[in-house]
């Protein structure tokens, strides 16, 4: 006890409160006192120290432990369950048992264990009065204690709620409290804030080392895991005992979520797996049912970056920030301005547990918002606003199988592979693959929207990837739906025909020149589709001494029937630029690349990815023609422009490599 004049004297008001008398040699509880036998009045004089052992898996985390360091009075610890809060404080309560009297902690996840918690250091501090007072004097003694000293560190593990703390920190002294919670809000009156975040992956990686030796798959396995410390821990302990890779793990993952998260090796806590240690938090929030409902619709979207607008059909503007609001205060989500995100293994062990409903929400709500929301032409004027919803729809994609698929879905996957176009294609092919499987599932491969959905494909994989094989079927198809001299048809021979060039020269050339004979007589000489069909056969080379003389004649043609800037002029200007570069005519080339490239800035701007494209084939031609000082001139004139709208994608890397004189003129 401290010193001072009234040392020697307590008082005690109230039902069963606790008065300490100067020599402890007597109790009043405010209805009766209790006489301590002798015994009863030896408080500790060494050393007491009660953390649990959690520190010998440890990595990282040096932030968190300085920011602990620096702080004072009460800090509090929070994120998500099993993210590591209880380790962290338990490491760093460990190095400072030699700078306090006491060092304890309490698991206080409810008032009554808190209050557990500070009867069993009464009891360690004083172990005469075990079995003498009843637990709510034993209590009341300890809170005496925390209050006339100051030279102790309470651990306050895994808090509900900060009222519940509010008793305890009215009565103590000034002490050190360290406080862990789920909960990320309330805590600005009580004290410090650390929010904890994941592991990166090198620490990840080591953590689950720590436990089992990894042998292959094992970075996968982390990142699937979300580098979640308790995830990873309790996969590491399953391989161990089990005999299996990281790999096999993550099989097992993938093909049995739901047992696969409940898995824990012999001797683990039931209660500490991943798809347990979550049910707390969400039965807190069984009073605000949207709270769940809508974990379980963001289950089946993207990690990150969900836009909050796609859940407004959900509720009233109140019910649906409440929601969010209750779920971001528990740590279930997190909120980054208007985007919201959800934790990879929160969103899987929901999905394990989702008999329909989330699913089929998010599903509906993607159709509502994405697809009916918008055009075609608000799409192009635009695509980047779209781009955080089709990301949503691509994970919808990924987690469900093709049979779930309704006919709404599979127009919405076709949408978001359109909106996604050449730009991302393996993700684009994902999509419109689902798509085309969904249409011939339901209406047959002759189908108007199979086909159509064919063909979007085959455009995406020849633009990223060349002409991919595909089978004569592929134009019997359209040839049997629409007859031989639709445009649909014509548009399909020309696939065909540029798949087979390599393989099999002469019938591309045969399918190419029926082309042009079939849209001559069926559209006319000014048909889209005949000047299409004509620039084929001309950039196909079959006739490379005539082609530079042909494609002139055609772009003339082109510019008299269609717009400056319709996509085929410029794809006959750009086959007659290769064909005069090919001829020697670089005059005349470097002429026409340069005004493409005049015109477009005028046009659409200079940082408008048109002009910056129709630039770099000019910087491109200008470095094909020789004239390699004026390419790379220009080529750095136009890269900081470029970096400020693009991803370090094939455009920046061959201007850059032009820039640098990376590439040779053969190049």
């Amino acid at each position: 006890m401290t010193g001072g004049a009234d040392a020697g004297r307590a008082e005690a008001s109230g039902d069963r409160a606790v008065a300490a008398g100067g020599d402890i040699g007597w109790v009043h509880t405010g209805d009766r006192v209790t006489v301590l036998p002798a015994e009863a009045l030896t408080v500790s004089t060494g050393r007491l120290v009660h953390l649990p052992e959690r520190t010998q898996l440890f990595v990282g985390r040096a932030r968190e432990l300085a920011l602990l360091d620096e702080g004072s009075g009460i800090q509090v610890i929070c994120g998500l369950g099993g993210i590591g809060k209880s380790t962290l404080a338990a490491r760093w309560a460990a190095a400072r048992t030699t700078d306090h009297a006491v060092v304890w902690w309490i698991t206080a996840e409810t008032p009554a264990e808190l209050d557990a918690g500070l009867a069993d250091l009464a009891r360690a501090m004083q172990p005469g009065v075990v079995g003498v007072l009843p637990e709510d004097a034993l209590r009341e003694r300890a809170l005496q204690w925390l209050a006339t000293h100051d030279d102790w560190l309470l651990v306050l593990d895994n808090v509900s709620d900060p009222a519940d703390l509010r008793p305890l920190l009215a009565r103590v002294g000034s002490g050190r409290i360290v406080v862990t919670s789920r909960r990320a809000s309330g805590w600005q009156d009580i004290g410090r804030t650390v929010v904890l975040d994941v592991l990166g992956p090198a620490e990840a990686a080591e953590l689950f080392a720590g436990v089992c030796e990894a042998d292959g798959g094992l970075d996968a396995l982390c990142a699937e895991l979300g580098y979640l410390p308790l995830a990873l821990k309790q996969s590491a302990a399953y391989c161990a005992e089990a005999g299996i890779t990281p790999r096999a793990y993550l099989d097992l993952l993938s093909r049995y979520p739901a047992e696969t998260f409940a898995l824990t090796a012999e001797g683990g806590e039931a209660g500490r797996t991943v798809a347990r240690v979550w049910q707390v938090t969400l039965d807190r929030l069984q009073d605000t049912p949207l709270a769940g409902r809508i974990l379980g619709v963001l289950a089946w979207w993207a990690p990150e970056g969900i836009p909050r607008r796609l859940l407004e059909p959900l509720g009233t503007p109140l019910e649906v920030t409440e929601a969010v609001r209750r779920l971001r205060a528990h740590s279930m989500i997190t909120l980054d301005g208007a985007a919201i995100g959800v934790h990879r293994v929160v969103q899987a062990v929901v999905r394990a547990g989702d008999e329909g409903e989330g699913r089929e929400a998010a599903g509906e709500l993607l159709v509502a918002v994405a697809h009916w929301q918008c055009s075609v032409d608000e799409i192009r004027a635009n695509p980047r606003a779209w781009q955080s919803v089709v990301v949503q729809i691509e994970a919808l994609a990924r987690y469900t199988e093709p049979d779930e698929d309704t006919r709404e879905w599979v127009t919405l996957f076709e949408w978001a592979g359109l909106v996604l176009g050449m730009a991302a294609a393996e993700r684009t092919i994902l999509l419109l693959t689902r798509a085309l499987n969904g249409h011939v599932r339901r209406n047959g491969a002759e189908d108007d929207r199979a086909l159509g959905a064919m063909r979007s494909l085959t455009v995406v994989i020849q633009s990223a990837y060349g002409y991919p094989d595909l089978p004569e079927e592929f134009l019997a198809l359209h040839i049997r739906a629409y007859g031989p001299d639709d445009p649909r048809t014509i548009e399909a021979r020309a696939m065909l025909a540029g798949a087979l060039l390599e393989s099999s020269r002469g019938r591309a050339e045969e399918l190419l020149r029926e082309n042009v004979d079939r849209a001559v007589r069926s559209l006319g000489e000014d048909a889209r589709e005949t000047l299409s069909a004509r620039c084929d056969l001309i950039a196909a080379g079959f006739d490379r001494g005539v082609a530079a003389a042909e494609l002139e004649l055609l772009l003339a043609r082109a510019r008299g029937v269609l717009a400056e800037g319709d996509g085929l002029v410029r794809i006959i200007r750009m086959a007659l630029i290769s064909a005069l570069l090919d001829a020697g005519r670089t005059e005349r080339a470097l002429a026409l690349s340069q005004a493409a490239a005049e015109g477009a800035r005028v046009r659409f701007g200079a940082v408008h990815p048109e002009a910056l494209i129709s630039g770099i084939r000019h910087a491109t031609a200008l470095w094909s023609a020789g004239e390699v000082e004026r390419a790379r001139e220009m080529a750095r004139e136009m890269l900081s422009d470029l970096q400020a709208i693009l991803d370090e994608g094939l455009f920046t890397q061959i201007l850059r490599q032009i820039a640098e004189g990376q590439v040779s003129s053969g190049d």
